[in-house]
């Protein structure tokens, strides 16, 4: 509930948004889960409508759009590849070389979902380069912080893209156990940066959200 909904940038056209882990993008099918980012916005900004989402446990950049058109434009630039995301991370171990990219690709593994998986036969393109930033020494275990860059939107990409490695994201329900899980309090993965061209004239917008980890 702490901060209910913390406001980056808002114009007529759009509306960015630093989401806390925990909070839902949208409403789930539960009443319980009734509570997400996109009903807070609507409290304060009722045309406010989502145009992508992150996944619960992730924190982060979220852009919303305004009206109509502006969510059509929007849409469109997530739909072509247009946007620009940036994500720190941190994950288990110490992950090398200090650059490298994952071009694997991600289906739902349907009997446990929503966790995904890597299929060559069945999969969807998915793709994430990676930028080491620092090797750490945690109480619990070596640790890497990474900046990654992902250049398709798959469900739960980034993290499959590193448990890919051997190097899965600390405090992952899904995908970590352990040590890696007990490693930190909630899932250590933050959009940071995210870039997009603006509805009303094309020009390059470029939001920041620091890391809280």
């Amino acid at each position: 509930m702490e901060p209910y909904l913390e406001v980056v940038y808002h114009d007529n056209d759009l509306l960015v948004l630093n989401k806390p882990s925990g909070l839902l993008s949208v409403p789930g099918k539960a009443p319980e889960h009734a509570d997400c980012l996109e009903s807070r916005a609507q409290e304060a900004y009722p045309d406010a409508r989502i145009v992508h989402r992150l996944d619960m446990a992730t924190s982060g950049l979220l852009i919303m759009a305004m009206n109509p058109a502006a969510h059509r434009h929007l849409g469109l630039q997530f739909e072509r590849r247009k946007t620009e995301k940036t994500y720190i991370a941190r994950v288990w171990g110490h992950l090398e070389p200090e650059t490298g990219e994952v071009d694997l690709p991600l289906i739902c593994d349907w009997p446990n979902r929503p966790k995904q998986m890597v299929c060559h036969e069945r999969g969807k393109k998915a793709l994430t380069t990676w930028r080491v930033l620092a090797h750490e020494e945690l109480d619990s275990g070596p640790a890497t912080r990474v900046e990654l860059t992902p250049f398709t939107g798959r469900s739960h990409q980034l993290r499959v893209h590193m448990l890919s490695l051997g190097h899965v994201i600390l405090g992952d329900h899904f995908y970590a156990t352990g040590a890696p899980l007990d490693a930190a309090p909630r899932l250590q993965l933050h959009a940071e940066r995210l870039s997009v061209f603006h509805p009303a004239d094309d020009t390059r917008m470029d939001f920041h959200a620091p890391c809280p980890f």
